[in-house]
C-alpha cells in the first residue's frame, strides 16, 4: 500500500502546486498565492510567512512585506513596499512591473508537502499533452 505521507523531494516548487496572480500601483506590488484545495491550503499556508518570502524576493522587494490569509479562497496574499524601484514612472524595469512578480513567488519551494497531496493540485504535472 502507498504512503500517502510520502514528502515530495526535500522541498517542492511553488508552481507547481500553486497559481498566484499580481499587480502593481506605484511601488507597491501585490501578489496572492492560491493553493487548488483545502488540505494543500493548511499545509503550506504556515509555510508561506512574510520572512520567507521577504528571502525569496529581496532582489526585488526592499521593503515591509505586508501578508494576508484568504481561507475562503485558499489563498495567502502578501503586498510587498518599494518593491518596483519606485514605480512606473521613475522605474528602470520593463513595462510589466508588478504583474510578473507571481511567476518569482512562484519560484520558490516548501518543504514537507505529502506527494498524494502535490499530486491533487491541477498544476502538479504541468500542461496536458497528448502522451499521459
Amino acid at each position: 500500500m502507498p504512503d500517502i505521507n510520502k514528502v515530495v523531494d526535500d522541498e517542492i516548487v511553488l508552481h507547481r502546486i500553486a497559481q498566484a496572480r499580481s499587480g502593481d500601483k506605484n511601488d507597491v506590488s501585490d501578489i496572492t498565492v492560491f493553493l487548488a484545495t483545502a488540505e494543500l491550503f493548511e499545509r503550506v499556508e504556515p509555510l508561506l510567512t512574510r520572512e520567507r518570502v521577504a528571502e525569496h524576493m529581496a532582489p526585488l522587494a526592499a521593503g515591509r512585506i505586508d501578508r494576508y490569509v484568504l481561507p475562503t479562497v485558499w489563498g495567502v496574499k502578501f503586498v510587498l513596499h518599494d518593491a518596483l524601484g519606485g514605480g512606473g514612472s521613475s522605474s528602470l524595469r520593463g513595462d510589466n512591473l508588478g504583474k510578473s512578480m507571481a511567476a518569482a513567488l512562484l519560484q520558490m519551494t516548501v518543504p514537507g508537502v505529502p506527494e498524494k497531496l502535490a499530486q491533487a493540485s491541477h498544476t502538479y504535472y504541468g500542461p496536458k499533452d497528448s502522451s499521459r
